[in-house]
């Protein structure tokens, strides 16, 4: 199975600063990680390598600090990286995120044709977990988003089925290859890199494409050319003046009352909201 696994190269979120004038993430100087929620996506993919035979590639796009990462990932198992770092890159929202994304993976599928595109549920700095999707729509992937397990892929028939966590419970899906999938945080564990692994991340000569070598057909869809997403402003939340109030009592009634003492004090006309609901119900 020929599988391409997104990731992305995010500031440590408790360092995480943002530009006054641009409204955008401020990265030089700030400590990066791999994106948390792609490494289950990296993972679910390398088990099923092991599993079903085949290559892991992880791709990327970002400025060339971001082959940080990838070495990562290499360390942990997959087979190839590739970087997408190119000027035409810079400030890209989501929608021109997923259009430069979607031509690589294109690029890579030249050769042998990708089965599963895997990329985590969302990321820390965005949280918008628009990317996935969009790459979904693009190259017209049946989408199988918040996957917690993978149970079972039957080659012959071309068909992958999946547990999706959803409210409620847990959905049974089985849909035809190729597809994308996100995957869900805490679904497995990211092994540990092997020493030849290791080795072999440390000696790679990480695969850089710009735009042309990635196939991007229209440069006006990159960036911030391409991104009609602008972002008015940008704060952090201020803190809370008031104190927490401790609700206290020996059984769950005389807690319940004595949270209720409390909100009514807080908001007089509570009781008020409650005593007519009660009438109505």
């Amino acid at each position: 199975m020929n599988m391409v696994v997104c990731i992305k190269q995010v500031p440590d979120s408790a360092q995480i600063r943002v530009h006054p004038v641009t409204n955008t993430i401020m990265r030089q100087g700030v400590p990066t990680i791999i994106n948390p929620y792609d490494l289950y996506a990296l993972e679910a993919a390398l088990a099923l390598r092991d599993k079903m035979g085949g290559t892991v590639t992880v791709l990327t796009m970002g400025p060339p600090m971001a082959s940080t990462a990838l070495r990562k990932a290499l360390g942990h198992g997959a087979d190839r990286a590739i970087l997408l770092s190119d000027r035409f890159f810079a400030g890209a929202d989501t929608l021109a995120t997923s259009y430069a994304l979607t031509a690589a993976i294109r690029k890579v599928g030249e050769t042998t044709p990708v089965d599963i595109v895997f990329t985590g549920k969302q990321t820390i700095d965005g949280d918008t977990a628009q990317v996935g999707p969009g790459i979904a729509r693009r190259m017209e992937l049946n989408q199988l988003t918040y996957v917690s397990a993978i149970p079972a892929i039957d080659r012959e028939a071309g068909e992958i089925t999946v547990h999706r966590r959803a409210e409620g419970g847990v959905q049974v899906l089985k849909t035809k290859l190729p597809c994308l999938i996100t995957m869900l945080e805490a679904t497995n564990e990211l092994r540990r890199g092997s020493m030849p692994d290791m080795l072999r991340a440390e000696r790679a000569d990480i695969e850089t494409w710009n735009a042309e070598a990635a196939g991007v057909e229209d440069i006006g869809k990159c960036g911030m050319k391409g991104s009609p997403t602008k972002v008015s402003k940008v704060f952090a939340p201020q803190p809370r003046a008031e104190k927490a109030a401790m609700i206290e009592g020996d059984t769950a009634q005389a807690k319940a009352l004595s949270a209720l003492d409390v909100l009514t004090t807080a908001d007089p006309k509570l009781i008020q909201v409650i005593a007519r609901q009660t009438a109505a119900a």
